[in-house]
């Protein structure tokens, strides 16, 4: 046999192996049926409040103050100066300790 007639059979059977699955379009199968127990009325009451409570503003997106500090800038690069010279930090991306 060629190759084209065993690629033609098993295409064929492949097909014919799948079932035809007939079902409402809707997927209705999957709705689910339940009785709420709360009015029309404390919905829509509920969604009136909705907009007054909710911020369009995205999570995380405001910028924290900056932090107030007692230390002095020169104190400071004078302290990391010193550790650097005694070897306490490393300096730069390819410092050693």
């Amino acid at each position: 046999m060629s190759f084209k007639a065993i690629f033609t059979i098993s295409a064929l059977a492949a097909i014919a192996a799948t079932g035809a699955h007939a079902d409402e379009a809707d997927a209705s199968q999957y709705a689910i049926q339940f009785q709420g127990s709360r009015t029309r009325a404390e919905v829509m009451a509920e969604a009136a409040r909705v907009p007054a409570t909710r911020s369009t503003e995205p999570a995380a997106s405001r910028v924290a103050a900056p932090l107030q500090s007692r230390v002095d800038a020169k104190v400071l690069r004078a302290q990391a100066a010193e550790a650097v010279r005694l070897g306490q930090i490393s300096r730069g991306e390819a410092g050693h300790m």
